[in-house]
């Protein structure tokens, strides 16, 4: 009985996962990480800097973090995007050049935000303006997973 009680749970999940398009119009995969504790980590990490808000201004995550640009829409949306929000020259050249925030880019840029701006755009001179690091990766793909559970419905 447990067993299919589990199965038909992961089943459920895996069917209401939202997914987003991707710039090749094909679904970007479910993430990897653990949500619960990528919303520890947020809560721990993030907030300084970051908010989540809905459109409609619903307070999801976060204080009132401003260095940073609202995380809404966030996953499985185009890199440097988040209208009203100021970017560095390198993170708005990757966006325009049409990366996306896939888990993969997510989890190499928290990693090493510079690093990852410099492959991104080909400019050896890229810097990010996001000091921190998340050191583990198993955490930064909790954290997209978190941001991917509270992310908008994927446009209809």
């Amino acid at each position: 009985m447990n067993r299919f009680i589990l199965t038909a749970t992961a089943a459920a999940l895996t069917l209401g996962a939202p997914a987003f398009a991707a710039s090749d119009d094909t679904a970007m995969a479910a993430p990897s990480g653990d949500v619960a504790a990528g919303e520890a980590a947020f809560g721990k990490q993030c907030v300084s800097c970051h908010v989540v808000k809905s459109d409609d201004g619903e307070l999801l995550a976060g204080r009132n973090g401003r260095q940073g640009p609202n995380l809404f829409g966030v996953a499985g949306g185009k890199v440097g995007s988040v209208e009203g929000f100021k970017y560095g020259k390198a993170l708005a050249a990757a966006g325009e050049a049409g990366n996306m925030w896939d888990e993969e880019n997510f989890v190499a840029y928290v990693q090493d935000p510079t690093d990852w701006l410099r492959k991104a755009t080909d400019d050896k001179k890229a810097r990010s303006r996001m000091g921190w690091k998340v050191r583990d990766p198993q955490e930064a793909a909790d954290l997209y997973a978190y941001l991917y559970s509270i992310a908008p419905a994927a446009a209809e």
